[in-house]
């Protein structure tokens, strides 16, 4: 009798172990041009190698889309925006209601919101773009809404606008070398690969956001805040850029069983210098960084390794 229960035994364990094993983790990152597809697949990888038996993949998404799919099971990590997904935490537009199943595993780095318009297009102001064509980002993605945010502190709507082009980073550079747009918006990394290579076939503007903008932009969304892009950043830029930006930072459904995403937590932690081999940004990030309170609440897998790593109390 005794043998039985331990054979039952050992054969629960086993049956627990495998499902523990062979967890489905999909990862949504970001649109086409962007930092996350290249940083999603590496972050596939590290976990493909570091959490045993699990089953990983990785599809394009965007900020605000992210947050949606962690929320309704679609998708068990996401890359997202602090601003996207605090407005999710709060309930407040772009979504319906209150997020309750979205959970922060890692912030990762600083997002640059980039205004970008031709040099011969005579754009200097986020005003000057009344009237005229532009390209954004499809609905979805944070820098889209942020985009209209800042339309709206200068008291502009897309109906004042010629014509509104939703496109991918890719395709919105495409339609700015060939002169069918007179703006464009980024938010990504800098050095921006994308910007780089439209900045070395012609000259272009940033464009800056005044203090008072940035002041009235908090007052839609306080995770906004003052960044700098220097000057020699892009071809032929002369002056520093002072633009507005968010944190980029990996969400996780609160679902994912604990110990797969402290297994998940350490391995991105220990595998850092990989990351920043893929995108430059993530360069220096330290175990307290990836720790960084956006306001969203902390996944008990990853807290648990944070406060294993003594970056939290």
């Amino acid at each position: 009798m005794r043998r039985v229960l331990l054979a039952g035994c050992a054969a629960l364990a086993l049956s627990a172990g495998s499902a523990a094993a062979n967890e489905t983790i999909r990862i949504m990152t970001g649109p086409q041009g962007g930092s996350w597809i290249p940083l999603g697949g590496a972050i596939e990888n590290i976990i493909k190698r570091n959490v045993a038996g699990s089953t990983v993949s990785s599809a394009p998404g965007a900020g605000i889309i992210n947050v949606k799919a962690v929320e309704t099971g679609k998708t068990e990590i996401g890359f997202g925006n602090s601003i996207s997904t605090v407005d999710g935490i709060e309930g407040r537009a772009p979504f319906e209601g209150k997020t309750v199943n979205v959970c922060q595993l890692a912030t990762l780095y600083f997002q640059y919101l980039h205004l970008v318009a031709p040099a011969a297009a005579k754009v200097n102001t986020f005003a000057d773009l009344k009237g005229k064509a532009i390209a954004v980002q499809p609905r979805g993605n944070t820098a889209e809404q942020a985009t209209r945010d800042l339309f709206q502190v200068y008291g502009l709507e897309y109906k004042d606008l010629s014509k509104v082009n939703f496109v991918s980073y890719t395709d919105g550079v495409a339609l700015m070398q060939d002169g069918h747009v007179a703006g464009a918006t980024f938010g990504t990394t800098v050095p921006a690969a994308a910007i780089m290579d439209l900045a070395t076939a012609r000259d272009i503007t940033l464009i800056d956001v005044p203090e008072d903008k940035l002041a009235a932009l908090r007052k839609i969304n306080p995770g906004y805040d003052r960044r700098i892009i220097k000057a020699g950043t892009y071809p032929k830029q002369t002056k520093d850029n002072a633009t507005i930006g968010y944190w980029a930072h990996l969400i996780v459904s609160c679902k994912l069983p604990e110990d797969t995403v402290y297994k998940v937590t350490k391995a991105l932690a220990e595998n850092v210098g990989e990351l920043a081999n893929v995108v430059s940004a993530v360069k220096g990030l330290t175990v307290k960084d990836m720790a960084l309170d956006l306001g969203v609440p902390l996944h008990k897998g990853a807290a648990r390794f944070y406060r294993e790593a003594k970056a939290i109390m």
